[in-house]
């Protein structure tokens, strides 16, 4: 329940697993503090794919079921040296957006796209904690922008 006595439905948490092992950092870190903002962890359901370019499309899926209250993305796009990471992550973030728009539905990021990424246990960790904050920010996000839309008069335009 939320603070409108409004059950929330579902909310989608979409992660790539490239870089996994620092991408479920902003999972984990959101999932715990939703609780602490005093929702429910059933509320969350973790739906994995590939990388950040099957984001956008599975987001606006999701959304036209009726299903999801929000949707959150995670990624984290480095420079592979075969193409530019910027390409990427701005496709990603352009699409979500749209299907944002066009669905109604909102579509929180934490696709995140370092301007420069080496695999030493220090950017590890560094980019670890960096996703553990997102996480959290992404959390109250989600919270707070469910919270404007069940308020009057916002509820009766999200509902028409």
């Amino acid at each position: 329940m939320n603070s409108t006595n409004r059950p929330i439905k579902k909310i989608a948490l979409i992660r790539a697993r490239w870089h996994s092992n620092i991408v479920d950092k902003c999972i984990d870190s959101f999932v715990n503090e939703w609780r602490v903002l005093g929702h429910s962890q059933d509320q969350l359901e973790v739906i994995d794919v590939p990388g950040a370019f099957e984001i956008p499309l599975l987001a606006q899926t999701l959304s036209r079921t009726g299903k999801y209250e929000a949707i959150m993305g995670c990624a984290f796009v480095v420079n592979g040296g075969i193409y530019r990471h910027e390409f990427v992550s701005s496709a990603v973030i352009d699409g979500m957006m749209r299907v944002q728009l066009d669905c109604g539905v909102p579509i929180l990021s934490t696709v995140l796209t370092p301007h420069n990424f080496q695999e030493t246990p220090e950017l590890i960790q560094f980019f670890s904690d960096h996703f553990v904050m997102k996480g959290r920010e992404a959390a109250h996000a989600c919270s707070s922008i469910l919270h404007v839309r069940a308020a009057e008069p916002v509820a009766k335009l999200v509902s028409a």
